[in-house]
């Protein structure tokens, strides 16, 4: 499972309106940037109390981008 697959799986089981849930991926520099969009009532869900959410996938995007050798960032709008 690529990185971006595995944040829109994680977000998609998080929220209420999977359907809105957006993954777009670019390049910034050696940086893969993955975004993350949800519905606006959504938000909270997918960054958690006091962020434990996103950080949890930024982590596990850590992870990721050691085992494939690229860096990756996550943003979550």
């Amino acid at each position: 499972m690529s990185a971006p697959e595995l944040v829109e799986f994680v977000a998609r089981s998080l929220v209420d309106d999977p359907d809105a849930v957006r993954v777009k991926v670019h390049r910034e520099g050696d940086t893969t940037v993955i975004e993350l969009h949800v519905a606006e009532d959504d938000m909270g869900k997918v960054i958690g109390r006091n962020g434990s959410v996103a950080k949890a996938l930024r982590t596990l995007l850590k992870v990721i981008a050691a085992r494939e050798g690229e860096p990756l960032s996550l943003e979550i709008g």
